[in-house]
């Protein structure tokens, strides 16, 4: 231990070997980028397209913004929702809100207008900073929200032509230009102090806000970054949206904390990305199986990928042929485990090979500060033994503080310090973690959850509509996609397949969409409610075990 607290950057100071300080981690989330910027003040630490962003700068930049905010009345605990796709801007705005002493809540460029107003109206956002192009939904929906300023930033750095001439809009970069830079003053008391507002889809299929503290977002960063023995001499190629917990936290706040280089990346395109891979020395990439899997199909063996140290999945279910594909190659390419509650990861496989050769097919060991126990699906009780599936429960810093505004579903979910996932697993003699069916109804489509009730509720809303069910159909591309089976209150009657297909998906992202619908005489209902399972077992949809 000694000299420990004479190393350099806020990841070194604390990510030491077993991460024994994390027990007493009280520091603010801005640290990450603060402490850093003081260690290496010149160093690249974004590449976004041509431009190249230092430490100094994006401190700087975020202060700025702090400060913007501050004068635009930004108060301690104040909500600032985040309407913005993978860019610098992201990443300024971010820790500009952090550092204001207020409250980030994403927004996923994806939603469509009551998804939106439903996200500010349940956060109660007061300020929303949003791309150009998507100000026409905030314009539209802004007066039922509590919206007192919207920012908007333009990806091209031109002059604005937003529609709107109110005196409440404000242009990004013109704020961060006339604002003065000041240190944040937030300090963290306790480990309630609230950072991050993650709206995500849970077990009740209804969007809940995550309540994610500076603690649980710091100890699950610093934790990530040791298990995966990264340093500030790695490149990371940041493709996973930052409005995902997962993208967030591997791919911007991880790098950071280590005072390591982020290539940032828009979208993501296979050829782009392999081509960054190769042009920037790229040693980490976090991904999800759909990015791998376009890959495979672009033939990247035909890259030169050398510089790659590890690649993690996660987000869903990695296929073993694939995993087995790349690690052929000679790319090391391990799956982790996690969830919006957790901050998110809780397992990974080692990336250092000291526990053996990689176990295709587990998501890897918990991470260090990391509990996981496997109970009776049951009670919920009573530890399962090894190989015996149950329920996956975790425990440590990163777990949630609760959901937001909703007591009930933070009850049920954690109990007695333990995180209860909702997904069956089984656990080796190794401790290794194999997850293989999931209690909860959301639908996976590609690499995104679906709520079917969401969507059922929005079937229900056509008049033509008596009763429906969404639930997901196996899909060999897709995974799963939404089909809905609908009783009609008058069969046969004016009202087509097509008809519900497009009142429904003119409503939702476009992962969202309704791919069919079934119309029947009846459904499997007890108690009011339709019998998702059940109507999965007369269908014969098996899509819950892992091949």
């Amino acid at each position: 231990m000694k000299g420990v607290y004479e190393k350099k950057t806020l990841f070194e100071r604390y990510s030491i070997e077993g991460l024994e300080h994390l027990n007493s981690l009280r520091v603010p989330l801005q640290s990450v980028l603060s402490q850093t910027a003081k260690d290496f003040p010149e160093k690249t630490v974004i590449t976004y397209g041509r431009q190249k962003v230092t430490y100094l700068q994006l401190d700087e930049c975020s202060s700025r913004f702090a400060s913007a905010l501050i004068d635009l009345g930004v108060k301690r605990g104040s909500r600032v929702a985040l309407f913005l796709s993978n860019s610098l801007q992201f990443i300024i705005t971010y820790f500009g809100v952090l550092k204001a002493g207020a409250v980030v809540t994403v927004i996923s460029p994806l939603c469509k207008d009551r998804e939106v107003e439903r996200q500010l109206c349940d956060s109660g956002a007061q300020i929303v900073v949003v791309l150009e192009s998507l100000y026409p939904i905030v314009e539209k929906i802004m007066d039922k929200t509590l919206l007192k300023s919207v920012i908007v930033a333009d990806l091209a750095n031109g002059e604005l032509k937003v529609s709107s001439r109110r005196l409440n809009v404000f242009d990004f970069w013109g704020l961060i230009e006339k604002s003065a830079v000041v240190s944040s003053s937030l300090h963290v008391e306790s480990e309630e102090d609230l950072a991050v507002l993650q709206y995500t889809s849970g077990t009740s299929c209804a969007s809940k806000g995550v309540m994610l503290s500076h603690t649980n977002l710091v100890s699950n960063t610093l934790s990530f970054a040791s298990w995966i023995k990264g340093t500030s001499d790695d490149v990371f190629l940041s493709v996973l949206p930052l409005f995902h917990v997962y993208g967030m936290m591997s791919s911007m706040l991880t790098p950071i904390s280590l005072g390591a280089e982020i290539v940032l990346l828009s979208g993501f395109d296979p050829v782009k990305c392999l081509q960054a891979v190769r042009r920037y020395g790229v040693t980490v990439f976090c991904g999800s199986p759909t990015m791998y899997n376009m890959l495979l199909e672009v033939d990247f063996e035909r890259y030169d990928l050398s510089s790659l140290r590890v690649c993690i999945s996660g987000a869903s279910r990695l296929s073993g042929h694939v995993q087995e594909r790349f690690m052929r190659a000679g790319v090391f390419l391990v799956e982790g485990y996690g969830l919006t509650e957790a901050s998110p990861v809780t397992h990974c496989t080692p990336v250092d090979g000291a526990m053996g050769p990689v176990k295709v097919g587990s998501v890897g060991l918990a991470l260090p500060g990391t509990e996981a126990r496997i109970v009776d699906v049951e009670t919920g009780c009573r530890d399962v033994a090894l190989g015996e599936r149950g329920e996956l429960c975790v425990r440590g810093l990163q777990v949630m503080l609760g959901y937001w505004q909703n007591t009930v579903e933070t009850d049920r979910v954690l109990r007695d310090g333990w995180l209860f996932t909702g997904d069956i697993a089984y656990m080796d003699s190794d401790g290794y973690v194999y997850i293989v069916d999931r209690k909860k109804d959301v639908i996976k489509f590609k690499d995104y959850s679906i709520c079917p009730s969401e969507l059922e509720n929005i079937l229900s809303e056509h008049p033509a509509v008596k009763f429906c069910v969404v639930i997901g159909k196996p899909d060999v591309l897709f995974g799963e996609v939404p089909k809905a089976y609908v009783v009609l209150e008058k069969m046969g009657v004016g009202t087509s397949e097509e008809e519900l297909v497009e009142f429904v998906n003119s409503k939702v992202a476009g992962y969202k969409t309704l791919g069919e619908v079934e119309f029947c005489n009846d459904l499997p209902i007890f108690g009011g409610k339709v019998l998702r399972r059940v109507l999965r077992e007369e269908l014969g949809f098996e899509m819950y075990k892992r091949k």
